[in-house]
């Protein structure tokens, strides 16, 4: 939990990791930490012991331990002792249900993994030998440890040996001065994985990458030379890496990041670029928007966020030129606008080194967002045509929006964290849990919790919504009112509060009370909750009196899965 607005970090370590946890507290980048250690060598018997003071505070955990420490048997293969590899991994299953007992009292849990730096040679030519090489056992440990704490969700492996690729890893002298067994740019570098990882977890990660096109998606002025000469793919290094720097932004996609455009161009001329020009490897498709005109970029950009219902603190802004990236910075200072390497050729690794789009899961919701973001875009244009000539109800019974609840479960509860700890405009208390908590909080008694999916002749939305009700008595109380930007003013809303209404009905409770927490940015859902109809008691407590049902609306076709 975080105490004086600072995240608590428990570090567990067999060396000295005061350093780490120095670098940890004072770290610049978010969240603020406060970290501590145990002493050294008190790995095991802290995660075993649930009374220790540093439980207290329900910290989150890192775990860093020297596979030589871990492991009896891997010393032992270290000194070139003959061993037997099946007991390695026994001393590997130790530490794992160590970290698995411990993780319930552990509001996150990282783990490093397994990992020796270059300096230890091991059998040379046969380090990678099976049932010899010492890095043949080592792969073997880490796929263990991997295997075992993927039974508990909420435990994440950190890959450690990315830390050691700084020009001086290893310290010798501080081992022997003050068992410190590695530099300090390896533990800043473990400290902005685990920073990376807290932010993914609190639905911070960074969803929607806004390119420019000239000189950053290909190379040359468009308006200029014709799409014809621009310089992407073929024969020509510069051209070779930006259609990598393009494959690089396709992987994002694909990994659910959302991909957009804001260019000073005329809108025809680049259009027809991105559509003909052979060597590319994004088309308009991709794109879940754009703005490509001779207008402010910053204006743009702005505009592009709240046409596709995304948060400034969602946008990552790449942009070649240096005067245009501190206009976007300056006029939106939650965008993150990185600093391009001055050479294209370093473009793509420049893209693979950032980290802001760490998140803890990765759904079936997420690898089709940017289909979902095409559907939207065609029912945009459908809206502005129906516009004209019938209301809302109207065009929503052209598209067939069909709203499917179901409760939480096995197969939805992954997704469901997701969105809990991601939303943020219509979100009524904002709560976080991880995977853990949300399941057991909402298995209790007197709770319910259902997800709701999206879907209308245009496409499938997924899973976009969440409601929960806790019973107090005869009141029922909205515990989580959540939906994603993405279905927000389609009379999803009122849909998701006729449930709750029914469900509470069907807990008996005689009034529905709505509780809203304000934050910097749920004031859409504080804008929902006034015009819902509910009594209202000042601005943030929604009373319904549940001897009436709550109308579900005309144009949402409802489906309620039993559970």
């Amino acid at each position: 939990m975080a105490v004086d607005g600072r995240e608590q970090l428990l570090i567990l370590s067999d060396f000295n990791a005061e350093v780490l946890a120095g670098l940890a507290s004072n770290d610049a980048r978010g969240p603020a930490l406060s970290a501590k250690t145990a002493g050294i060598g008190r790995v095991i018997p802290t995660l075993l012991d649930p009374h220790a003071a540093c439980w207290t505070d329900r910290p989150s955990l890192f775990v860093w331990m020297r596979p030589e420490a871990a492991s009896e048997s891997f010393a032992r293969a270290l000194a070139m002792e003959s061993i037997d590899p099946g007991q390695a991994l026994r001393e590997v299953d130790v530490l794992a249900d160590a970290v698995l007992a411990a993780s319930a009292r552990a509001r996150a849990t990282f783990v490093a993994t397994f990992h020796l730096p270059a300096c230890h040679r091991g059998y040379g030519m046969l380090d990678h030998a099976a049932n010899l090489g010492i890095r043949a056992l080592l792969a073997r440990m880490n796929a263990r440890l991997a295997e075992r704490l993927a039974a508990r969700p909420g435990i994440h492996l950190l890959d450690a040996p990315r830390w050691f690729e700084c020009r001086e890893p290893v310290n010798s002298k501080m081992w022997y001065l003050a068992k410190v067994p590695y530099s300090n740019d390896v533990f800043k570098a473990a400290v902005a994985d685990v920073k990376a990882a807290l932010r993914g977890l609190r639905g911070e990660a960074r969803k929607l990458v806004i390119c420019d096109l000239d000189d950053t998606l290909w190379g040359g002025i468009v308006g200029d030379i014709g799409w014809e000469r621009l310089r992407l793919g073929g024969h020509d290094a510069v051209g070779e890496a930006l259609a990598d720097f393009q494959r690089g932004l396709k992987a994002l996609l694909r990994r659910g990041v959302i991909l957009a455009i804001v260019s000073k161009n005329t809108e025809s001329v680049a259009l027809e670029a991105i559509e003909r020009h052979p060597e590319m490897v994004l088309r308009l498709s991709d794109f879940a928007g754009w703005r490509i005109n001779w207008s402010d970029k910053a204006r743009n950009v702005a505009e592009l966020l709240r046409e596709l219902n995304l948060g400034p603190q969602s946008a990552v802004f790449l942009d070649d030129n240096p005067v245009e990236r501190a206009r976007v910075a300056e006029a939106l200072p939650e965008v993150l606008v990185p600093e391009l390497p001055k050479d294209k050729m370093l473009y793509p690794e420049f893209l693979r080194r950032l980290d802001c789009f760490d998140a803890p899961a990765l759904s079936d919701e997420d690898r089709e967002r940017a289909a979902m973001y095409g559907a939207e875009r065609e029912r945009r244009v459908a809206l502005e045509s129906a516009q004209a000539v019938g209301s809302l109800d109207d065009w929503l019974e052209t598209i067939e929006l069909k709203v499917e609840a179901e409760p939480l479960n096995e197969a939805n509860r992954q997704r469901t964290a997701q969105l809990l700890n991601k939303t943020n405009q219509m979100n009524l208390r904002t709560r976080r849990m991880t995977e853990v908590e949300l399941s057991d909080w909402a298995h209790a008694p007197t709770r319910r919790m259902w997800t709701f999916r999206v879907a209308d002749k245009f496409g499938d939305s997924g899973l976009t919504g969440i409601a929960s009700l806790e019973l107090d008595h005869d009141t029922a109380l909205v515990a989580d009112f959540v939906l994603s930007c993405r279905v927000m003013g389609k009379r999803v809303e009122e849909t998701i509060v006729h449930q709750l209404v029914e469900g509470a009905r069907a807990l008996g409770a005689s009034r529905l009370v709505a509780h809203y927490e304000p934050t910097k940015k749920n004031a859409p859902c504080l804008e929902f909750w006034q015009r819902s109809g509910f009594e209202r008691s000042g601005e943030r407590v929604f009373t319904w009196d549940l001897s009436r049902p709550y109308p579900k609306p005309r144009a949402v076709e409802l489906r309620v899965a039993a559970g």
